[in-house]
């Protein structure tokens, strides 16, 4: 498999507390995670501040799958690079969508909704409850995940129903969040995965490292994807949304 985790790198550079955890970046630490989980992949990492973002017609063509996380800077991510990640995903590259990326660009450009949620950043204890046992994404994973703190993400999630539902979180407060989610756009395959706050050691976690090593394997292009566009059972043209 051929990998690009793409990281915005802005927190790990202006928060003290952030670079303690992560002192070479969550891309990094995430692209480590997979090169163990994943041996023999070819792991590449981009960043924002690379030129296109790290994220060039050659990179993109040779992937078959892309990790993102972003927050402070979800504007300043070029639009041409927007769309070029997402014809790749309507061609059959898969896509990762890391915790506050929800409202990432390319998120937002392929669900065709806003992509908000209710958030409180208050050390909340998150329970991650495997709702779909034989989801590949879910093997070897138990449950529930445990995470002891963390940031509480929330319903209302305003995103399209998921093709499938594979992770469903709660958190101290008593809210509910779906936090493992699955869609197909095209022949493409896109994940979203709610765990990753930045001041909290989530990318160091040997379990969500399982959660992401089968999510690129279950998100890697297959010969034999239908092709959302053209199938009668899916809806067409929300993938153009913007």
């Amino acid at each position: 498999m051929n990998i690009t985790v793409w990281g915005e790198n802005v927190h790990e550079r202006k928060n003290p507390a952030v670079s303690t955890i992560y002192p070479d970046g969550m891309h990094n630490t995430i692209a480590r995670l997979l090169a163990k989980g994943l041996p023999g992949s070819e792991i590449a990492t981009a960043t924002l501040e690379q030129p296109e973002h790290g994220l060039d017609a050659a990179r993109l063509d040779a992937a078959d799958v892309l990790l993102w996380w972003g927050h402070l800077a979800h504007h300043k991510v070029d639009d041409a690079v927007v769309e070029r990640i997402a014809q790749r995903v309507l061609d059959g590259m898969g896509l990762i969508v890391l915790h506050s990326a929800h409202l990432s660009k390319i998120f937002r450009r392929l669900m065709g909704t806003r992509c908000n949620l209710r958030w409180r950043e208050a050390e909340d204890r998150e329970l991650i409850w495997t709702v779909a046992p034989q989801h590949p994404i879910a093997a070897g994973v138990p449950h529930p995940i445990v995470i002891p703190k963390h940031e509480m993400y929330g319903e209302y999630f305003d995103i399209p129903p998921p093709d499938e539902l594979v992770f469903v979180s709660s958190f101290t407060g008593g809210e509910v969040f779906r936090s493992g989610c699955c869609f197909r756009r095209g022949k493409g395959r896109v994940f979203y995965f709610s765990p990753g706050h930045e001041t909290y050691p989530i990318y160091h976690d040997p379990v969500i490292a399982r959660v992401l090593c089968n999510a690129v394997g279950w998100a890697t292009p297959s010969p034999s994807a239908i092709d959302t566009r053209t199938s009668p059972n899916s809806p067409t043209g929300w993938f153009e949304a913007r």
